[in-house]
């Protein structure tokens, strides 16, 4: 059976990074935007990362700049935001499209796993996928679910 374990990713210095690396805890991926309205979400992820991280909780977050291209083209640019203006500490990963012929097979994977209300496909940037420390989507979030009202869903997988 195919778990988030089973998918290689890129950092944002281009090298790959198994998410067997991660395997064991419990995983928020986010599909973000530094540029995007929703922003403001990189605090409240920052702050529960902050509080749950010594429980094994990991964020990660994946750069997307296909809606309405909110993202910045270059990665450190980027990453250098998040830290700046948001204090992120938790794992940022390259730039990726999550939708389409050139998406990125995790998030086709997590698609397959838990569809949005309507359709699969991710509707906007924050789209937050919950796992499981086996590696199993449990819930998938709309871009407006501000992170704070999951905490307690994060906290079942603690």
């Amino acid at each position: 059976m195919t778990t988030v374990y089973d998918f290689t990713v890129k950092k944002p210095n281009g090298s790959e990074q198994s998410l067997k690396d991660f395997e064991g805890k419990p995983l928020l991926i986010v599909n973000t935007a530094s540029k995007c309205g929703l922003k403001d979400q990189f605090k409240e992820l920052q702050e529960i990362y902050d509080k749950h991280k010594d429980d094994d909780l990991m964020i990660l977050g994946f750069p997307c700049g296909q809606f309405n291209n909110q993202e910045f083209d270059n990665i450190e640019e980027t990453t250098e935001f998040c830290q700046l203006n948001y204090g992120v500490t938790f794992p940022m990963f390259g730039k990726i499209d999550v939708n389409g012929k050139n998406e990125d097979p995790l998030f086709s994977y997590l698609k397959s796993e838990k569809g949005g209300v309507l359709s699969k496909e991710i509707k906007w940037n924050f789209t937050k996928f919950l796992i499981d420390r086996d590696g199993n989507v449990v819930e998938r979030y709309a871009p407006t679910t501000k992170p704070s009202k999951i905490e307690k869903d994060i906290m079942k997988q603690l």
